[in-house]
């Protein structure tokens, strides 16, 4: 199995969440994204708008958007 990403450049980790359905709304401190769901939610999603991104950061990013840790690490390294 892949290792996580460990100090991630935001900008693989925003065509990694891209490729996984989400959209950026909003970049300023922050970076907001949102997808939306086949049954018609919405699952948002903030991450921090820094030039890399710890795993811990990333980890904690996935537990609450509910992305699994195999779809993560495969999208990222596709991208």
């Amino acid at each position: 199995m892949a290792k996580f990403p460990v100090d991630a450049p935001i900008s693989k980790v925003i065509i990694t969440l891209e490729a996984l359905g989400f959209k950026i709304i909003r970049a300023k401190e922050h970076i907001s994204m949102a997808r939306t769901n086949a049954d018609g939610t919405v699952t948002p999603l903030t991450l921090p708008n820094h030039r890399t991104i710890k795993s811990t950061t990333l980890r904690s990013i996935c537990t609450q958007s509910g992305i699994t840790r195999e779809d993560f690490i495969a999208a990222y390294e596709e991208s």
